[in-house]
Protein backbone atom coordinates (compact mmCIF):
# COMPACT_ATOMS: atom_id res chain seq x y z
CA UNK A 1 0.00 0.00 0.00
CA UNK A 2 1.38 3.39 -1.00
CA UNK A 3 1.63 6.04 1.71
CA UNK A 4 1.83 9.80 1.97
CA UNK A 5 -0.25 12.90 2.54
CA UNK A 6 0.48 14.41 -0.89
CA UNK A 7 2.15 13.12 -4.03
CA UNK A 8 4.38 11.34 -4.58
CA UNK A 9 2.75 8.43 -2.75
CA UNK A 10 5.47 5.88 -2.03
CA UNK A 11 5.98 2.57 -0.20
CA UNK A 12 7.45 4.30 2.89
CA UNK A 13 5.62 7.61 2.55
CA UNK A 14 8.78 9.63 3.18
CA UNK A 15 9.04 11.36 -0.20
CA UNK A 16 5.75 13.26 -0.13
CA UNK A 17 6.04 16.97 -0.76
CA UNK A 18 4.04 17.61 2.40
CA UNK A 19 3.71 15.64 5.62
CA UNK A 20 0.31 15.29 7.29
CA UNK A 21 -1.00 18.09 9.55
CA UNK A 22 -0.71 19.57 12.05
CA UNK A 23 1.75 22.01 10.52
CA UNK A 24 3.73 24.45 12.66
CA UNK A 25 5.18 27.79 11.55
CA UNK A 26 7.46 30.38 13.10
CA UNK A 27 8.81 33.45 11.36
CA UNK A 28 9.55 37.13 11.11
CA UNK A 29 7.17 39.21 9.03
CA UNK A 30 7.34 42.67 7.47
CA UNK A 31 3.94 44.16 6.68
CA UNK A 32 3.22 47.31 4.68
CA UNK A 33 -0.30 48.71 4.49
CA UNK A 34 -1.39 50.64 1.43
CA UNK A 35 -4.41 51.80 -0.52
CA UNK A 36 -4.91 50.86 -4.16
CA UNK A 37 -7.67 51.97 -6.50
CA UNK A 38 -10.95 50.53 -5.13
CA UNK A 39 -11.92 49.24 -8.58
CA UNK A 40 -8.68 47.22 -8.73
CA UNK A 41 -9.39 45.64 -5.34
CA UNK A 42 -12.98 44.93 -6.41
CA UNK A 43 -11.91 43.27 -9.68
CA UNK A 44 -9.71 40.77 -7.82
CA UNK A 45 -12.52 39.35 -5.65
CA UNK A 46 -13.94 35.86 -6.25
CA UNK A 47 -17.62 34.91 -5.97
CA UNK A 48 -18.84 35.04 -2.38
CA UNK A 49 -16.81 38.12 -1.44
CA UNK A 50 -17.82 41.75 -1.85
CA UNK A 51 -15.72 44.90 -1.48
CA UNK A 52 -15.32 46.44 1.94
CA UNK A 53 -16.44 49.87 0.85
CA UNK A 54 -15.24 51.43 4.10
CA UNK A 55 -11.70 50.20 3.35
CA UNK A 56 -11.46 52.28 0.14
CA UNK A 57 -8.96 49.88 -1.47
CA UNK A 58 -6.99 49.08 1.70
CA UNK A 59 -4.55 46.18 1.34
CA UNK A 60 -1.44 44.65 2.92
CA UNK A 61 1.85 43.51 1.45
CA UNK A 62 3.52 40.82 3.59
CA UNK A 63 7.11 39.60 3.37
CA UNK A 64 7.85 36.61 5.61
CA UNK A 65 10.89 34.53 6.57
CA UNK A 66 9.47 31.19 7.76
CA UNK A 67 10.60 28.01 9.49
CA UNK A 68 8.29 24.99 9.25
CA UNK A 69 7.91 21.78 11.22
CA UNK A 70 5.38 18.97 11.55
CA UNK A 71 5.61 15.73 13.55
CA UNK A 72 9.09 14.63 12.48
CA UNK A 73 11.34 17.52 13.56
CA UNK A 74 11.28 18.95 10.04
CA UNK A 75 12.87 22.16 11.36
CA UNK A 76 16.12 20.18 11.68
CA UNK A 77 16.20 20.00 7.87
CA UNK A 78 16.41 23.74 7.11
CA UNK A 79 17.35 23.25 3.45
CA UNK A 80 13.96 21.64 2.89
CA UNK A 81 11.76 23.45 5.41
CA UNK A 82 12.90 27.05 5.66
CA UNK A 83 11.35 29.34 3.08
CA UNK A 84 10.46 32.91 2.26
CA UNK A 85 7.10 34.22 1.13
CA UNK A 86 5.36 37.29 -0.25
CA UNK A 87 1.57 37.70 -0.02
CA UNK A 88 -0.95 40.34 -0.96
CA UNK A 89 -4.05 40.69 1.22
CA UNK A 90 -7.06 42.80 0.19
CA UNK A 91 -9.81 43.97 2.56
CA UNK A 92 -13.18 42.40 1.70
CA UNK A 93 -16.42 41.17 3.25
CA UNK A 94 -17.89 37.68 3.45
CA UNK A 95 -21.53 37.89 4.52
CA UNK A 96 -20.74 41.17 6.31
CA UNK A 97 -17.69 39.62 8.05
CA UNK A 98 -14.44 41.59 7.53
CA UNK A 99 -11.89 39.28 5.88
CA UNK A 100 -8.62 39.48 3.96
CA UNK A 101 -8.66 38.09 0.42
CA UNK A 102 -5.35 36.72 -0.95
CA UNK A 103 -5.07 37.17 -4.74
CA UNK A 104 -1.27 36.66 -5.02
CA UNK A 105 1.44 34.72 -3.16
CA UNK A 106 5.06 33.92 -4.02
CA UNK A 107 7.23 31.30 -2.28
CA UNK A 108 10.70 29.89 -2.92
CA UNK A 109 10.08 26.31 -1.74
CA UNK A 110 8.17 23.39 -3.31
CA UNK A 111 6.87 22.01 0.00
CA UNK A 112 5.52 25.44 0.98
CA UNK A 113 3.89 25.75 -2.43
CA UNK A 114 2.16 22.37 -2.06
CA UNK A 115 0.91 23.24 1.43
CA UNK A 116 -0.38 26.55 0.15
CA UNK A 117 -2.21 25.08 -2.85
CA UNK A 118 -3.80 22.53 -0.52
CA UNK A 119 -5.22 25.44 1.51
CA UNK A 120 -6.17 27.56 -1.49
CA UNK A 121 -3.34 30.09 -1.48
CA UNK A 122 -2.51 30.95 -5.13
CA UNK A 123 1.19 30.24 -4.69
CA UNK A 124 3.70 30.75 -7.49
CA UNK A 125 7.45 30.23 -7.48
CA UNK A 126 9.46 33.35 -6.71
CA UNK A 127 12.38 34.82 -4.82
CA UNK A 128 11.65 36.73 -1.60
CA UNK A 129 14.11 38.44 0.73
CA UNK A 130 14.00 40.68 3.79
CA UNK A 131 16.46 42.25 6.19
CA UNK A 132 17.13 39.92 9.12
CA UNK A 133 17.93 40.93 12.67
CA UNK A 134 20.75 39.45 14.75
CA UNK A 135 21.55 39.60 18.48
CA UNK A 136 25.23 40.51 18.17
CA UNK A 137 25.49 44.31 17.75
CA UNK A 138 27.00 45.73 14.61
CA UNK A 139 26.27 47.79 11.49
CA UNK A 140 24.54 44.84 9.78
CA UNK A 141 22.65 43.56 12.83
CA UNK A 142 19.41 45.51 12.20
CA UNK A 143 18.20 45.45 15.81
CA UNK A 144 14.48 45.67 16.49
CA UNK A 145 14.60 49.21 17.83
CA UNK A 146 13.44 52.71 17.04
CA UNK A 147 15.10 54.07 13.91
CA UNK A 148 16.12 50.72 12.43
CA UNK A 149 15.35 50.29 8.74
CA UNK A 150 14.29 47.03 7.08
CA UNK A 151 14.06 46.25 3.38
CA UNK A 152 12.07 43.54 1.59
CA UNK A 153 11.64 42.45 -2.01
CA UNK A 154 9.91 39.85 -4.16
CA UNK A 155 10.79 38.81 -7.69
CA UNK A 156 9.99 36.09 -10.20
CA UNK A 157 11.66 34.97 -13.42
CA UNK A 158 14.30 37.67 -13.14
CA UNK A 159 11.80 40.51 -12.65
CA UNK A 160 11.30 42.58 -9.50
CA UNK A 161 7.62 42.51 -8.50
CA UNK A 162 7.58 44.21 -5.10
CA UNK A 163 9.99 46.45 -3.22
CA UNK A 164 9.34 47.67 0.32
CA UNK A 165 11.09 49.60 3.08
CA UNK A 166 10.08 50.30 6.66
CA UNK A 167 11.60 52.39 9.44
CA UNK A 168 10.65 51.34 12.96
CA UNK A 169 9.33 54.04 15.30
CA UNK A 170 7.55 52.45 18.26
CA UNK A 171 6.45 49.12 19.75
CA UNK A 172 2.74 48.27 19.86
CA UNK A 173 0.94 46.56 22.71
CA UNK A 174 -1.19 44.57 20.26
CA UNK A 175 -1.24 43.94 16.50
CA UNK A 176 -3.28 46.36 14.39
CA UNK A 177 -6.82 45.30 13.45
CA UNK A 178 -5.85 44.83 9.79
CA UNK A 179 -3.63 41.89 10.78
CA UNK A 180 -6.40 40.16 12.70
CA UNK A 181 -8.82 39.59 9.82
CA UNK A 182 -9.28 35.92 8.81
CA UNK A 183 -7.72 35.09 5.43
CA UNK A 184 -9.98 33.81 2.64
CA UNK A 185 -8.69 31.89 -0.38
CA UNK A 186 -10.03 30.06 -3.41
CA UNK A 187 -9.05 26.39 -3.75
CA UNK A 188 -9.10 25.85 -7.50
CA UNK A 189 -7.91 22.77 -9.39
CA UNK A 190 -8.87 22.56 -13.09
CA UNK A 191 -9.99 19.48 -14.99
CA UNK A 192 -7.93 18.39 -18.03
CA UNK A 193 -10.54 16.02 -19.46
CA UNK A 194 -11.74 17.19 -22.89
CA UNK A 195 -15.08 18.95 -22.66
CA UNK A 196 -14.57 19.83 -18.98
CA UNK A 197 -11.87 22.48 -19.15
CA UNK A 198 -14.35 25.07 -17.88
CA UNK A 199 -15.58 22.76 -15.11
CA UNK A 200 -12.89 22.65 -12.38
CA UNK A 201 -12.51 19.50 -10.30
CA UNK A 202 -12.23 21.64 -7.14
CA UNK A 203 -13.54 25.19 -6.79
CA UNK A 204 -14.06 26.28 -3.19
CA UNK A 205 -14.01 29.47 -1.18
CA UNK A 206 -12.00 28.65 1.95
CA UNK A 207 -11.09 30.34 5.22
CA UNK A 208 -7.77 29.72 6.94
CA UNK A 209 -8.00 28.19 10.42
CA UNK A 210 -5.03 28.71 12.74
CA UNK A 211 -4.32 27.31 16.19
CA UNK A 212 -2.11 28.82 18.89
CA UNK A 213 -1.57 32.03 16.93
CA UNK A 214 1.03 34.26 18.57
CA UNK A 215 2.01 37.71 17.32
CA UNK A 216 4.79 39.27 19.40
CA UNK A 217 7.39 42.05 19.25
CA UNK A 218 5.11 44.14 17.04
CA UNK A 219 6.70 47.40 15.94
CA UNK A 220 5.16 50.12 13.79
CA UNK A 221 6.77 52.76 11.65
CA UNK A 222 6.81 54.55 8.31
CA UNK A 223 6.92 52.65 5.03
CA UNK A 224 7.53 52.77 1.29
CA UNK A 225 6.16 50.30 -1.28
CA UNK A 226 6.48 49.89 -5.05
CA UNK A 227 5.08 47.27 -7.43
CA UNK A 228 7.18 47.58 -10.62
CA UNK A 229 5.64 46.72 -13.97
CA UNK A 230 6.62 43.18 -15.04
CA UNK A 231 5.86 41.17 -18.15
CA UNK A 232 3.47 38.28 -17.55
CA UNK A 233 2.51 39.50 -14.07
CA UNK A 234 -0.43 41.59 -12.77
CA UNK A 235 0.65 42.61 -9.28
CA UNK A 236 1.54 46.05 -10.64
CA UNK A 237 -2.20 46.69 -11.17
CA UNK A 238 -2.37 47.13 -7.38
CA UNK A 239 -0.12 50.20 -7.62
CA UNK A 240 -0.26 51.94 -4.22
CA UNK A 241 -2.12 55.24 -4.36
CA UNK A 242 -1.13 55.85 -0.75
CA UNK A 243 1.20 53.98 1.64
CA UNK A 244 0.37 53.79 5.33
CA UNK A 245 2.25 52.25 8.22
CA UNK A 246 4.84 49.54 8.14
CA UNK A 247 5.07 46.79 10.74
CA UNK A 248 7.60 44.20 11.82
CA UNK A 249 6.60 41.30 14.05
CA UNK A 250 7.35 37.70 14.92
CA UNK A 251 4.66 35.06 14.33
CA UNK A 252 3.99 31.46 15.29
CA UNK A 253 0.93 29.30 14.62
CA UNK A 254 -0.26 25.80 13.83
CA UNK A 255 -2.60 24.60 11.08
CA UNK A 256 -4.64 21.41 11.16
CA UNK A 257 -7.97 22.45 9.67
CA UNK A 258 -9.60 24.38 6.83
CA UNK A 259 -13.08 25.88 6.69
CA UNK A 260 -14.97 25.50 3.40
CA UNK A 261 -17.21 28.53 3.01
CA UNK A 262 -18.68 27.70 -0.41
CA UNK A 263 -18.32 24.91 -2.96
CA UNK A 264 -18.76 26.46 -6.39
CA UNK A 265 -18.83 23.07 -8.13
CA UNK A 266 -22.24 22.49 -6.56
CA UNK A 267 -23.61 26.06 -6.54
CA UNK A 268 -22.55 26.82 -10.10
CA UNK A 269 -21.06 30.22 -9.22
CA UNK A 270 -17.85 31.24 -10.96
Amino acid sequence: MLKGYTVPLTPRGEASLVSAPPWHYSGDVIVIEFWTAPEVARASLPPGLVPDEAAKGHALALFADWQFSAQNDEHLDPARYQYREFSLLVDALYRDMPVSWCPYTLVDNDSAMARGLTQGYPKKLGSVHQTRTFAAPGPAAAPVASGTKFGASASAHGQRLADGRITLHRPLSRPPAALRRPIVNRRYFPCLTAGYHDKPAVDELTMAVTDNLSLIDVWAGSAELVFPDAQGEELCAFEPKRVGSGYRLSVSCSIRDLKILEDFTTTGRS
